[in-house]
């Protein structure tokens, strides 16, 4: 894919999915690790909800990156905006595999993609939405600042938290 930037941290690229990365979404999404992104699903909908996500890039102009590690070029898992049609507003997202959890790649990549979010894209609002049982997931948007906002709207037909992000540095200090 073209006009996606690559995001570097520390340990991280960000960059565009690859048709080479769908093998290991897949096997995250048949496996029981993936109950709080609605999974677990088969093949098919996995390639839906992987092309899907790729597609908002052209249709929004942000979207997820695949999380690789710098060191290794492993595929780790996906970090970025989502932002699909029952959204009220753009969520700050990640998943990682199996083998990426608990080294805080999830952290590093999303704070980068709401970096690049506030200061590239112009978002100034982004939200998660996370299922209740997720306790890793909240404390990860907890960890980047977020609080839970319960007069946010939800994703249409969903049952979920909403987090509100904090807002970019530049609005606090317009605000002061």
């Amino acid at each position: 894919m073209t006009g996606i930037p690559t995001l570097v941290t520390e340990r991280l690229r960000l960059r565009a999915p690859r048709v080479e990365d769908f093998e290991p979404y897949a096997a995250f999404y048949a496996s029981n690790r993936s109950i709080w992104e609605d999974g677990p699903f088969d093949r098919a909908r996995a390639w839906r909800d992987f092309a899907a996500s790729a597609g908002l890039w052209a249709l929004r102009g942000y979207g997820a990156w695949s999380i690789e590690d710098r060191e290794t070029g492993a595929y780790l898992g996906e970090a970025g905006l989502f932002h699909p049609a029952h959204y009220p507003q753009a969520e700050l997202g990640w998943m990682v595999v199996p083998e990426a959890e608990g080294r805080g790649i999830a952290h590093e990549a999303a704070l980068a993609a709401r970096d690049w979010a506030w200061h590239q894209a112009g978002l100034t609002r982004l939200v998660n939405y996370i299922d209740h049982g997720n306790v890793r997931s909240i404390r990860l948007a907890e960890r980047l600042g977020a609080v839970r906002d319960d007069t946010l709207p939800l994703p249409e037909g969903e049952n979920c938290l909403a987090f509100r992000q904090p807002l970019p540095p530049q609005a606090d200090r317009r605000r002061a």
